[in-house]
């Protein structure tokens, strides 16, 4: 794949903090026109990642691309960022932070405020626009940040942490809008640590713990490579020895963990030698939360 297709490259990114590596070797693409989920448990080195992406700091070894250049100020303009933090200058007017960063961004007065308009209808804050910063709460000042950043209609969008102080209908509100985002042509790369959000928005990660990378590719490619964590049956009814103690379900639907005394093989010749006809057999690769724990905890076992 050449250069051109990758929006965001990270080469071996590197960066202590006195005595303390906070990001070590650190490499990673992100292709133009996805959703890339950048995980890693709280305080893996997401965010300095991210700030050395964008150059808000420096690194002490390693590279950045940015759509296909150095970043730089200028460059930064066709960025989005929202940044974990709440940065919003407490004691201004909503409508007049989001003018504001949108000229900073490139866009006239006039622009600002008709685009902060229409994104401060769209996620229900129209009404809060002569309101202080610091009269919002928590998520309502997320949601300012988030259309703050998409305002400028950027190629690429980077949010950290962009789901946390959201109650589920803005975190359902916030995702359409991403799709609506990438329809338009952006490429999204998100942090996080909620493993539900990267099986809904992404197709490939890279997963980060303790500073180094654990993980990089394909979502689909990475729970392949596990094989099967348990099989689902249904079945008129259910042999004795797999119940185990639990109740029939009334649906004839029921998963069995696949471990080292259970294959799947052994549950189907279970249900054929007790003479119950099998219906489904599915067998069920492992959630990327499965991943998440099994990776990070091996990560730290073995440092």
């Amino acid at each position: 794949m050449t250069s051109s297709s990758h929006v965001l490259e990270i080469d071996g990114l590197t960066k202590t903090f006195g005595e303390r590596i906070v990001v070590n070797d650190v490499s990673f693409e992100v292709r133009r026109g996805e959703i890339f989920g950048f995980l890693g448990p709280n305080g893996s080195g997401k965010t300095t990642t991210i700030r050395m992406a964008l150059g808000i700091i420096k690194p002490d070894s390693g590279s950045v691309r940015v759509l296909g250049e150095q970043p730089d100020r200028k460059l930064l303009n066709r960025v989005g960022y929202l940044p974990e933090d709440r940065g919003l200058l407490r004691k201004v007017r909503v409508m007049d932070i989001i003018r504001y960063l949108g000229r900073l961004k490139g866009l006239s007065s006039s622009e600002a405020e008709e685009r902060g308009t229409e994104l401060l209808h769209r996620v229900g804050l129209y009404q809060h626009r002569t309101k202080k910063v610091e009269g919002l709460s928590r998520g309502m000042t997320q949601l300012i940040q988030f259309i703050s950043s998409i305002i400028h209609e950027p190629e690429l969008i980077i949010l950290d942490e962009p789901f946390s102080g959201l109650d589920p209908l803005n975190v359902q509100l916030m995702k359409q809008m991403l799709f609506e985002q990438r329809e338009r042509g952006a490429t999204i790369m998100f942090s996080t640590h909620i493993m539900s959000d990267v099986e809904e928005l992404c197709e490939r990660v890279a997963l980060i713990a303790d500073s180094r990378m654990l993980l990089y590719g394909s979502i689909d490619e990475i729970k392949r490579d596990r094989g099967a964590s348990a099989v689902r049956v249904r079945a008129s009814d259910i042999p004795a020895s797999l119940l185990n103690g639990r109740a029939k379900p009334a649906d004839g639907v029921m998963e069995f963990e696949i471990n080292e005394q259970r294959s799947s093989e052994s549950i189907l010749r279970e249900f054929l030698d007790a003479g119950i006809a099998v219906e489904q057999f599915e067998l069920l690769l492992p959630t990327m939360n499965d991943v998440f724990i099994e990776e990070v905890t091996r990560a730290r076992y073995l440092s």
